[in-house]
């Protein structure tokens, strides 16, 4: 009988210690997700400061015979298109001399309802935003959940309106007095749950840049508008 009791309760331990176990490598899988996804968002963060720096560089006014204007490949227009989920700038992001157009976007490609995607292509001779040659996604961040990723503000710290989006042939005041950029970013794994919530696991993110916004969207030739 006693040895039957001593069984009984070493079992009731064991069991105990291998739960305990259990729990702590779910908690441990989760906080690794949580990480995983914190680095994911943060180079994209790192990603689009590198790139929004070079924004409407070379400019109109480093670059003479401007016979195209906005359309010439000399030259960066800065913002492009801009909306909560999306946004379109050229800058000669590589130090190359060579300008490129470039966009961030929710389902850039159509085929990716839930991820943030990056293009970066040569820009040609044309309208920058009509004229441009075709987009060429990867894949920045994955599951994001955040509906709003871009918020504008001027340089007097007031709210840009960009719903549900301004362009440089339609808004180019608007393009124009954007002076920084807020990045918003939720990341839900639906796959692992929280062991403390038992919830999806969400993983948050935020971030915001200035810009030197020597842009050309309100203006086709120089002088241009400076924030």
């Amino acid at each position: 009988m006693e040895l039957m009791v001593a069984l009984a309760i070493l079992a009731l331990v064991t069991a105990g210690i291998f739960g305990q176990l259990n729990v702590a490598t779910q908690r441990i899988s989760a906080e690794q997700t949580k990480v995983d996804n914190f680095d994911q968002a943060r180079d994209f963060v790192d990603q689009f400061f590198r790139d929004i720096n070079q924004i409407g560089y070379p400019n109109g006014r480093i670059v003479t015979n401007l016979a195209n204007g906005i359309s010439d490949t000399r030259v960066a227009v800065g913002l492009v298109r801009i909306s909560p989920n999306s946004i379109w700038f050229e800058g000669d992001i590589n130090g190359t001399g060579v300008v490129q157009e470039v966009q961030y976007q929710i389902n850039g490609s159509g085929t990716c309802a839930l991820c943030l995607q990056r293009s970066a292509v040569p820009k040609v001779l044309g309208n920058p935003l009509t004229g441009q040659a075709a987009a060429d996604w990867g894949t920045e961040v994955n599951d994001l959940i955040t509906p709003v990723i871009f918020t504008y503000f001027d340089a007097n710290g007031n709210q840009v309106n960009v719903a549900p989006f301004k362009d440089i042939n339609n808004n180019g005041a608007v393009l124009a007095s954007v002076k920084t950029i807020h990045i918003s970013l939720t990341i839900q794994n639906n796959q692992i749950m929280d062991p403390k919530t038992g919830q999806a696991l969400q993983t948050s993110f935020e971030g915001e840049v200035s810009l030197n916004n020597c842009s050309m969207a309100a203006n086709a030739v120089p002088p241009m508008s400076c924030q």
